[in-house]
């Protein structure tokens, strides 16, 4: 019956479109939206208003429950359709909750932005009560309804604040400290650009650590990993067409449905295609008419933890340098399913929001989420309508979080980039949390945007960046320590540099090659240094000798990167434990950079050395044997790194109906074809789902892909038909011109405006 039941539910939601023209209430005039082959919907309105209430609909039309799981993980309203298990989660999402003027809010990312929100609000309204009584599947079997949408709903922060990581690290670095010590700990971490960590003497780090921080998630409801992503552009000067190509693929946590949406919007003052979170209106990603660009994360420090003195006594006094304060307290009640409700209070120092007390000490989180215009993405409400260059850098004077990188390319040939955040200035390195008493440790400002890294037409004929250190490695200024490793951007520089020396002009297949790329720079070093430091054993150990004849390309049906990738974890895990506990042995191997720990490796005298690599490399030996078999010829890397898309659900109805996967992935962590994992498995959980090749040239040449589909709902046509493509490292046209739309439509839609009531 519950098999039945559920068959019946996603035929249902399969109906996603009606042949007869539908007829809204709220729309002022026709709109035509038109799903091409690949579910990406081109919408077409004769006014702003309803152009945004149609994105509205639409997006709701594929991704309603998402976007609702969205709206209740950042307002803190889990617990109430999921139960007590999600209060601490939601008692935490209600600390970050912007607390500001609305006004300031909205007029922050662009002038007519609360007009915009209300009309994307509107729409998705409007989808709700036209499927009152046929919800989508996914809130009949979760057993809850969507609720009424607001412009407050989308300006949440708890997106934003998934995507900042300094916190955590600052707690992470606090455990470490008080565990081995400043010196060890600053080696171990190597923060760049170099210096070491700088704690305020007299100050208690004891007890701090990052699981204070485990009830903070990012924009749905898988744990974030740290994030990363790559995006070049390429001047047409070095291209077959003579035109810029750019490239982006942002990696994010692998969920289903993905975590963007790609949309097309057309109308008077507005003509731009590309990807947005769902939740959202707007293009965060693509082009625009006039100019094309690709995000990565820059990752700056947006975030400070204060320790503050609490009063003997007196839990909710805290000291400053003026005497005692008394916490600002707010009381709220959350509501809980099958439950009562739960009263929590929360409370605030000067610097924000309580998010750790004991006896002694309480620690508040100063972040620039608190402050207007920082909901994740909205400024690009202001960029989706740049024309050049000089307009580009006035919008994003509006960006302020997620800090990003931005490449840009335009029509008359121009190259560029510019990270943008809110970053604030401090004397400090924000490494460690601070004295929230003396008064000592307050930001003094925000750096401005011509402060941060930029570039416009160089000489190289490209720009790329992969969140590695993108400021001169003497910068003082504290902006963040928290870079990326190298590896994947100094393998973009030598493909893109190649192909420059060898006067090869570019083309869309080889942007699309490179973003596939799965040749680690990692790898390549680490079998240099079992070269020198294990010369003895060549020629007569399986296991070394299957490793030097490798090329270091990580591909699926390589034995030899799975022992690497096995290896890595042994080598990585008997580095660390060298200098920790046991319980902090996880941690380092979280944080240790990888060109850090083979900069040490190759500086041990010979013997020893020998020894570390040799005695983990026969361990991973034995382990991919228990594995994958006793002959190695047989291994391969995709038998054990594979892919699963998991739907929220999936533990709720029937698994089969709802998750997709396995599929074998090639690359790592380190390659340009990022497919991070999460020890102890070997399971691909984030990488890039979305990526995009912007041809500067054709537009309609352009390339995209976004997996697993455009629709959350399994009974869509387009729920999981990317995922082929993605698989195999292909893509699908991303269409911009209207005959080319038409001549690729798989169906189309018509809205129209409710017939007025007399």
């Amino acid at each position: 019956m519950r098999r039945l039941l559920f068959v019946l539910l996603i035929a249902l939601s399969a109906a996603e479109t009606a042949a007869a023209p539908l007829r809204l209430a709220g729309l002022r005039a026709e709109v035509t939206v038109i799903r091409d082959k690949w579910g990406v919907p081109h919408i077409y309105a004769s006014n702003q208003h309803d152009l945004f209430f149609a994105q509205g609909f639409v997006q709701a039309q594929d991704r309603l429950y998402q976007m609702e799981i969205w709206k209740r993980a950042g307002q803190g309203r889990l617990a109430a359709v999921f139960g007590e298990k999600f209060v601490e989660r939601d008692a935490a999402a209600r600390k970050l909750r912007y607390r500001g003027s609305m006004q300031k809010e909205f007029e922050s990312y662009a002038p007519d932005t609360r007009a915009i929100l209300a009309a994307f609000t509107d729409g998705i309204n409007a989808f709700i009560a036209s499927r009152k009584h046929d919800l989508p599947p996914e809130f009949r079997l979760a057993g809850f309804a969507p609720e009424p949408w607001k412009p407050e709903d989308c300006v949440q922060r708890m997106a934003a604040y998934g995507l900042m990581s300094n916190a955590a690290a600052e707690l992470t670095n606090a455990k470490l400290l008080t565990s081995i010590g400043i010196d060890k700990a600053s080696i171990l971490l190597d923060p760049q650009p170099s210096t070491d960590l700088d704690p305020i003497p007299g100050l208690d780090y004891t007890g701090l650590g990052p699981e204070a921080l485990r009830n903070y998630i990012g924009s749905d409801l898988r744990i974030e990993v740290p994030a990363g992503s790559n995006n070049w552009v390429v001047a047409g000067s070095v291209t077959e067409s003579g035109k810029p190509i750019l490239a982006n693929d942002p990696h994010r946590t692998i969920a289903l449905p993905s975590l963007r949406y790609l949309v097309h919007l057309v109308a008077p003052g507005w003509d731009v295609i590309g990807a947005v979170e769902p939740a959202l209106p707007g293009v965060a990603i693509g082009h625009n008419a006039s100019v094309a660009w690709g995000i990565t994360v820059f990752p700056v420090d947006q975030e400070d933890f204060y320790i503050e003195t609490l009063r003997p006594g007196h839990p909710r006094q805290y000291r400053t340098e003026s005497g005692w304060r008394d916490m600002r307290v707010e009381r709220e009640r959350i509501a809980v399913k099958g439950g009562k409700p739960v009263d929590v209070e929360i409370e605030f120092t000067r610097h924000g929001p309580v998010v750790w007390r004991d006896t002694n000490r309480a620690l508040a989180l100063r972040w620039a989420g608190a402050e207007p215009g920082t909901a994740g993405y909205l400024a690009s409400l202001a960029l989706d309508r740049a024309k050049n260059w000089n307009e580009f850098l006035t919008a994003l004077r509006r960006w302020k979080a997620p800090a990003e990188n931005f490449v840009y390319a335009d029509r008359d040939g121009n190259i560029g980039e510019q990270s943008a955040a809110m970053t604030p200035k401090r004397s400090w390195t924000g490494l460690l949390p601070v004295d929230g008493a003396s008064g000592k440790f307050e930001w003094s400002g925000w750096f401005d945007l011509d402060a941060l890294p930029r570039s416009f037409n160089p000489q190289d004929a490209f720009i790329a960046t992969a969140n590695h250190m993108i400021i001169a490695r003497d910068d003082r200024r504290n902006l963040g320590y928290g870079w990326a490793a190298p590896y994947r951007v100094e393998r973009i520089h030598e493909v893109l540099q190649r192909w420059i020396a060898e006067q090869h002009k570019m083309t869309l297949g080889d942007m699309a090659a490179l973003q596939n790329d799965v040749t680690s720079r990692a790898a390549k070093e680490v079998l240099d240094i079992l070269k020198n430091g294990a010369p003895a054993s060549a020629g007569s150990d399986p296991a070394v000798d299957l490793l030097l004849a490798w090329d270091g390309s990580v591909t699926v049906d390589s034995p030899a990167a799975a022992l690497y990738e096995i290896w890595m974890r042994r080598l990585r895990s008997a580095f660390v434990q060298r200098d920790l506990r046991n319980d902090l042995v996880p941690i380092g191997e979280r944080v240790l950079p990888l060109r850090s720990m083979l900069r040490t490796i190759g500086n041990l005298p010979l013997e020893d050395r020998s020894r570390l690599l040799l005695g983990t490399l026969h361990q991973a030996f034995d382990e991919a044997r228990a594995v994958m078999g006793d002959d190695p010829s047989r291994w391969r890397w995709g038998a054990i790194h594979v892919v699963h898309f998991r739907h929220g659900l999936d533990k709720r109805g029937d698994e089969a109906k709802f998750d997709r996967g396995p599929i074998e992935r090639p690359g790592d962590g380190d390659t340009i074809d990022v497919t991070a994992a999460r020890p102890p498995s070997f399971e691909q959980v984030h990488g890039a789902s979305f990526r995009e090749i912007v041809d500067l040239g054709d537009w309609d040449r352009s390339l995209a892909i976004n997996v697993p589909g455009q629709s959350g709902s399994p009974g869509s046509a387009h729920y999981d038909d990317l995922v082929p493509l993605w698989a195999r490292g292909d893509y699908f046209p991303l269409l911009f011109s209207r005959a080319q739309i038409e001549g690729n439509a798989g169906d189309t839609l018509i809205l129209q405006p409710a017939p007025t009531k007399k």
